[in-house]
């Protein structure tokens, strides 16, 4: 049975609200896993980020498909699919926050990795190497007017290759997994989270 306009524009406006809302959460997700899973529970983490990036690819579909329908059957085809989405979202969203909810404040991955090299590390890299925004991007194989999406994007891909757990224990990556860390905090601390180009001009 076909819809009305009044019906049908009601129902693309919840879903793509609900798709946005979904699409938030779960860039919200994958930045709190970086923060804290990365360190205690690496292999969790990866199986956790492919598994909210498949989310992201099957919310596009969504969308594309939504300006298709036109049929109440074919609504609610689409409306369960994102139903399953939406709980497939909140069992990672519960594996992510379970075991670092009893923590007051962020951990600094920088400060994590060197302390897990042992001893306080070299003096003169006790602030760290990163001391600007083109440094960062730099470490990161990143240009001027990348965005917040593009550094995390860039960030997971170096980590998953660099990360000790992933290469079976070889702690030989520590100090380039520590600069890119420190390049993707100052990063996050500098860019504008509504993704405009970096503040070069300040």
């Amino acid at each position: 049975m076909a819809f009305d306009a009044q019906k049908l524009s009601k129902f693309r406006s919840t879903m793509r609200r609900r798709i946005d809302d979904l699409k938030r959460k779960t860039e919200d997700s994958l930045d709190f896993a970086i923060e804290h899973m990365m360190q205690e529970r690496v292999d969790t983490y990866f199986k956790v980020e492919e598994g909210l990036e498949e989310i992201d690819r099957t919310l596009v579909l969504i969308e594309e498909e939504l300006e298709q329908v036109a049929e109440q059957a074919a609504a609610l085809r689409l409306g369960s699919r994102l139903e399953f989405v939406e709980d497939r979202f909140e069992e990672f969203d519960s594996e992510i926050r379970q075991r670092p909810k009893r923590r007051r404040r962020k951990i600094n991955l920088a400060d994590f990795f060197k302390a897990a090299g042992g001893g306080g590390g070299d003096p003169s890299g006790a602030r760290g190497e990163i001391n600007s925004m083109a440094e960062a991007l730099a470490a990161l194989g990143l240009e001027h007017g990348s965005t917040l999406a593009t550094v995390t994007a860039a960030f997971r891909q170096q980590a998953k290759k660099l990360h000790p757990d992933v290469r079976k224990g070889d702690r030989s990556s520590e100090p380039e997994l520590r600069r890119i860390i420190e390049a993707y905090q100052y990063l996050k601390e500098n860019l504008s989270l509504s993704n405009l180009e970096p503040p070069f001009h300040r």
